[in-house]
């Protein structure tokens, strides 16, 4: 009997590349998700089960586990991948984009493990895996909200990992660097639309703006989705998977850096790369 292995948000990036990553295991079977089903056709074609899968909308979601319950009795495994960043200062960002992007990165994530841990904790076994970021660990300008839903993820998880422990579910949290996806585009785009050209906080936004257009295109800062997919796999199969998995060298570089420096010296870095961004 394989292992059930759903996934939210596999339309692109690195929920796609798990998905395609995870298929390729006989042992597997993998249920690709997404809001608009029919831009799964490659991964279906890769092996796995499709399913229409909106991490905001209740419905959406127990129909989907409900779907997996169906023919394996339990999700075996959750990857709760979907995402994305609401980028702009604290002062001049709409709270309407905040409270969607809470809905997708935090209430979605928490509802879809409400809805399998049932089922889990019926079969005496399970695996949760949340996909953070470094983003949960430090935290850049003009993307205060989005590191607000990722420091979240960090506490649901750690609290999430001791409380289902003794059900035989087992929980890991992905933190991934700068991954090559759509993200980027995503946050740049949020973050132009967030303020007036010629608002307070211009220079910034513009700065912020080329400093994510620099990272997002270097290939030593930056890795492919394949990179965190593989940290993923490790999470879903390994017989003692790690609590943490911080993906890139830099990802890992940043945090120990903001961890060992303090706020203060950790600003004044900041306000270094942001004026070479500018």
């Amino acid at each position: 009997m394989t292992t059930s292995v759903l996934i939210t948000g596999t339309s692109s990036g690195i929920g796609r590349a798990t998905a395609l990553r995870l298929a390729r295991r006989p042992e597997l079977t993998v249920y690709a998700t997404a809001r608009r089903p029919e831009t799964l056709a490659d991964l279906a074609g890769a092996g796995a089960r499709v399913l229409p899968l909106d991490v905001t909308d209740e419905t959406s979601m127990a129909k989907a586990v409900a779907a997996v319950e169906a023919e394996h009795g339990a999700v075996g495994v959750l990857v709760n991948n979907a995402g994305y960043g609401e980028y702009g200062t604290i002062e001049e960002t709409g709270l309407d984009g905040v409270r969607r992007q809470f809905e997708t990165n935090v209430f979605g994530l928490s509802r879809m493990t409400q809805l399998v841990l049932p089922g889990m904790r019926r079969a005496g076994r399970g695996r949760i895996v949340n996909v953070g970021s470094m983003g949960g660990r430090i935290v850049f300008p003009a993307g205060g909200y989005y590191h607000a839903s990722k420091y979240a993820v960090e506490a649901l998880t750690d609290a999430l990992r001791f409380e289902a422990a003794p059900f035989g579910v087992k929980v890991s949290l992905i933190e991934p660097g700068l991954i090559r996806t759509s993200f980027g585009d995503t946050a740049a785009h949020t973050l132009a639309g967030s303020a007036a050209p010629a608002g307070p906080y211009a220079a910034l936004n513009v700065a912020a703006d080329r400093q994510m257009a620099q990272s997002y295109g270097s290939k030593i800062l930056s890795a492919s989705p394949e990179t965190v997919a593989k940290a993923i796999e490790h999470a879903v199969t390994a017989s003692r998977p790690r609590t943490r998995y911080v993906v890139t060298p830099a990802a890992k570089a940043l945090i120990h850096t903001r961890r060992l420096l303090g706020a203060r010296i950790f600003d004044a870095y900041l306000r270094m790369q942001f004026k070479a961004a500018a």
